[in-house]
């Protein structure tokens, strides 16, 4: 454990915070709420977005941006969505402050909108209000827009990365000719959202629909990645929402179909956020710190200089030129720590922010042309001689990957829990917690009770669920469904 973290096991919560803000990945901003992601937290950011900005851009989908302010009616005109946001916006009534008599600042009263205005909670309602300008024909369709935003959400609940009342995302919003279009986008874009999961955080998700109570605000159905932290609660990662007609009818975007039948346009919206990065940290870290997945490290390697003084920092510096340029030369990133700290400080301090690989060179390895490679994941050190690292590095990262990817799917597989009876699922989730895989009934009420009862929720319907011959964990009458409950963020 690092000197000034909570270990996990005392206190996960705040383990987690620790880790957050000790490790430079982000601080709580000046309104309550909101935090400011620090440079090398929003490096990760970048990483990560770099990777689904193209996945996105590959399956056809351009960007585009839209307006931060929505018209108040906008939500009215879809019931369900405004209900599902009305209690989390923030709005907007004036437009400007004037002196005060006691010399501070006051709203002035004529500069009240004739129209109240929403800050973006999300942006359905102001994009399907565009969408009604650009959409006449089938031949405007499919029409497949991204935008990368901001997004505000009032929460009253809040933790980094995971909850805050700002938060950056991207949230995709297509329209489609015909209902089967709109359900091949909606599964399509949840599988890019596995791949970003799996393939490049390292975090193995489970992939399904969640249940009508837990479902999009306004959607017809909402499609998951639903991923086990590491105090086993799980995390809704991503969400892809099929819309139906729903928005097109509450915006009256219509098309003339190929028989010249006027009809409303069949809808999606998909978006994950910077939870993610919450969820590496939930996933993979340890008492030491974060352990970030090579693919997307802001740093892949750190280099440290051991040295003693000033004739042996130029020899290092010299031995450490051409390995540089061959980091450099085959896309490795890596940052060279050569502060005034000294190398027990900084061995911690690259733990803590999580770098795949630590390289330690000293005056004895520039003797022997080797260096020392220290892996973050297992804490495994090796002798590498300087010749063997343009393929020794890139090797070891895709393992280093890999193996992060493993043990938090063993983690997982170790957590997860079939049961047949309410005394198992009541045992389960009030001591150890985990994942518990049951039948259900398929009713609201059942739902309800067994949240208002053990704080668990439907976290997701998976894809291979096998209701059949299995009865409802709670009331016993025959299973339609086959789900995954958990305690959850």
């Amino acid at each position: 454990m690092v000197k000034g973290v909570t270990s996990q096991k005392q206190d996960f919560s705040a383990w987690y915070t620790d880790v957050v803000t000790k490790a430079g990945m982000a601080d709580y901003g000046p309104v309550k709420g909101t935090m400011v992601i620090k440079p090398y937290g929003f490096a990760l950011w970048d990483n990560l977005k770099e990777a689904l900005d193209k996945m996105i851009k590959d399956t056809g989908h351009v960007n585009a941006y839209f307006p931060l302010f929505i018209p108040k009616s906008f939500l009215a005109k879809e019931a369900e969505h405004v209900e599902g946001f009305a209690k989390e916006c923030a709005i907007i009534t004036h437009t400007r402050l004037r002196s005060a008599a006691d010399g501070g600042l006051e709203v002035d009263p004529d500069s009240k909108l004739e129209e109240e205005v929403i800050v973006r909670p999300t942006s359905e309602t102001v994009i399907w209000s565009m969408y009604k300008k650009w959409i006449q024909s089938y031949r405007d369709l499919p029409l497949l827009i991204n935008q990368w935003a901001n997004v505000v959400r009032w929460e009253m609940r809040t933790r980094l990365f995971l909850r805050t009342t700002e938060f950056l995302w991207q949230e995709g919003h297509t329209a489609h000719a015909t209902a089967e279009e709109a359900e091949e986008e909606t599964l399509k874009m949840l599988e890019v959202y596995r791949t970003l999961a799996e393939d490049f955080l390292a975090i193995p998700v489970l992939t399904g629909k969640k249940s009508h109570t837990e479902k999009f605000a306004g959607a017809e159905h909402t499609y998951c990645i639903e991923a086990m932290m590491g105090d086993k609660k799980a995390l809704q990662s991503g969400t892809s929402h099929n819309l139906g007609q729903n928005f097109a009818k509450a915006f009256d975007v219509t098309f003339q179909n190929t028989d010249n039948v006027e009809e409303y346009v069949y809808a999606t919206s998909w978006g994950v956020s910077t939870r993610l990065i919450g969820a590496v940290i939930l996933a993979h870290g340890d008492d030491k710190g974060l352990r970030l997945p090579p693919k997307v490290a802001p740093y892949q390697v750190v280099i440290i200089p051991i040295t003693r003084d000033e004739e042996s920092q130029q020899k290092v510096s010299e031995f450490l030129s051409p390995i540089q340029k061959n980091m450099s030369s085959s896309s490795v990133r890596f940052n060279v720590d050569a502060s005034k700290n000294s190398p027990g400080f900084k061995f911690n301090e690259w733990e803590m922010k999580g770098v795949p690989l630590r390289m330690e060179v000293g005056p004895r390895d520039v003797e022997n042309e080797t260096v020392v490679l220290v892996r973050r994941d297992t804490g495994e050190k090796m002798f590498v001689p300087v010749s063997d690292l343009k393929e020794k590095i890139p090797a070891l990262l895709d393992d280093i990957q890999q193996t992060l990817f493993n043990q938090a799917l063993q983690f997982r597989k170790e957590n997860t829990h079939t049961v047949s009876t309410y005394d198992e699922f009541k045992s389960i989730i009030g001591n150890d917690g985990g994942f518990v895989r049951c039948g259900w009934d398929g009713t609201v009420e059942t739902e309800a009770a067994i949240k208002e009862e053990t704080k668990a929720t439907i976290r997701v319907i998976p894809f291979d669920e096998k209701p059949a011959g299995l009865s409802c964990v709670y009331t016993g009458k025959p299973a339609v469904h086959e789900v995954i409950f958990a305690k959850a963020y």
